[in-house]
């Protein structure tokens, strides 16, 4: 079993993981740069070492730094959490040459499924739905020209090594593909370091459902339901839920084998997310997989009453999964909001500061998981969410109901926040009927902002 645990990350996820090793009786290494050295994380862990200055590229994402910090402490394990260098292929290689165990799938599978071309045509050759699209990287203009009209627009043009959104534009036409492309292509190469795209047909209203699945080295594979991640503004999640209000039991279980045998295709083993693009006749198709913990984790666990971190430990640990898929059973209904620094009114600006006083809701079925607290500074260095609320109800109504309550109790001052944006989303008839996709934000007006922006 894994005896001490650096936690390569920071904010809520690093706080998160570290109670869970808590209770495991895993000893804890935070890593911390200048600008988190008051963090919550820093002070609830064992151990803490600072790792370099405020920007990402000299702290979270310096590998060697972090790796030093492991060796120095004596850990016997590095969990990534979420963004950073949680799917990273090299740092996870590295972690495993320095005989560190790497709290996820190992450097091959990220490297393989980190590549979206790759990853699709793993899915293809293993039978699993995917979109129309290229089934080699796409480097230029001409060439990628060609390939749109063979697959039929609109098309949507995605960076191959990609993520967050960036990197990614839409042509609606032929006489729109010359620039979307080239658009995403320097975008790509600006955040990636890598401009090889691919190509795939878009699909034009789906909802975006994930499953989440738990992989062991014993060759166990099982999935724990869906999540709903359809509520979303630039590509970037917003709200989710679990189940979608739009999977019956029977299109669930086809997912749900149809995302157990993506994991299997791809020899996988830990916890890791399986995307899919859901039409409104039921159809739906391979998206990519997401080789980390997520950050929308806390809805699954309400559902299923599996803490999703000790499993990932216990993966890590060569130890079988505590459940099998006959043993998992959804109850109820929970929906998580993720709390972000920023004003919805000025184009969803980031809003660092000084959170002067804060107060989170409770009671039965509510969750926060947060790093933040009175006093608090919020470093204007990285991504702005600041904390998740995430509650449980015996359906969705109750859910969502609990939400709403939650919202309006939650106080946050010193800062702008987009929990009373969050709060008018909740209370749309159409989100409350769950007649909603992708393009929600893009085709309602929530709290007096037209098209989310």
């Amino acid at each position: 079993m894994i005896q001490k645990l650096l936690i390569a990350n920071r904010g809520e996820i690093a706080v998160r993981i570290i109670r869970a090793c808590r209770e495991m009786g895993i000893a804890t290494v935070a890593v911390y740069s200048e600008a988190d050295q008051d963090s919550l994380h820093t002070q609830l862990a064992d151990e803490a070492v600072c790792i370099g200055p405020a920007p990402s590229k000299d702290s979270y994402l310096n590998m060697e730094r972090i790796l030093s910090a492991a060796l120095v402490t004596g850990a016997d394990a590095v969990h990534p959490g979420f963004g950073f260098l949680s799917e990273n292929a090299r740092f996870a290689e590295v972690c495993e040459k320095c005989n560190l165990t790497f709290v996820g799938p190992s450097s091959e599978v990220i490297r393989a499924l980190g590549n979206k071309q790759v990853a699709r045509n793993t899915m293809v050759s293993a039978g699993i739905p995917v979109i129309p699209g290229t089934d080699h990287p796409i480097l230029d203009e001409k060439e990628g020209a060609k390939e749109a009209d063979r697959i039929g627009y609109p098309v949507i043009i995605k960076a191959a090594l990609g993520g967050g959104g960036k990197g990614m534009r839409t042509a609606w036409t032929r006489e729109e593909f010359s620039q979307a492309f080239l658009t995403a292509k320097k975008e790509a190469e600006s955040a990636f370091g890598d401009g090889t795209m691919y190509i795939e047909h878009f699909v034009e209203h789906p909802r975006h459902i994930e499953f989440q699945i738990l992989a062991d080295s014993q060759g166990h594979v099982i999935h724990l339901g869906e999540r709903d991640c359809s509520i979303q503004r630039n590509h970037q999640k917003m709200i989710e839920e679990s189940p979608s209000a739009a999977i019956s039991p029977r299109l669930r279980k086809v997912m749900g084998k149809a995302a157990v045998g993506a994991a299997k295709a791809a020899g996988y083993v830990n916890a890791g997310t399986i995307e899919f693009l859901l039409e409104g006749n039921g159809k739906f198709y391979f998206m990519e997989m997401n080789t980390r913990i997520q950050v929308e984790h806390p809805v699954t666990e309400f559902v299923t009453g599996l803490d999703l971190v000790k499993e990932q430990l216990r993966i890590a640990s060569g130890l079988p999964l505590s459940v099998t898929q006959k043993e998992v059973q959804l109850s109820g209904h929970a929906i998580e909001c993720r709390i972000n620094a920023e004003n919805p009114k000025k184009g969803f600006r980031p809003s660092p500061g000084k959170i002067s006083e804060v107060h989170f809701p409770g009671g039965n079925g509510v969750r926060v998981d947060t790093g933040i607290y009175s006093g608090y500074q919020v470093p204007p260095y990285y991504d702005s969410m600041v904390a998740k609320l995430i509650v449980h109800g015996k359906d969705r109504a109750e859910a969502i109901a609990k939400m709403r309550s939650a919202l309006g109790e939650t106080i946050l001052d010193g800062i702008d926040t987009n929990i009373d944006y969050q709060y008018e989303i909740l209370s749309d008839p159409d989100y409350q009927a769950g007649n909603f996709d992708i393009e929600f934000l893009n085709t309602h007006r929530i709290g007096g902002i037209s098209n989310g922006l």
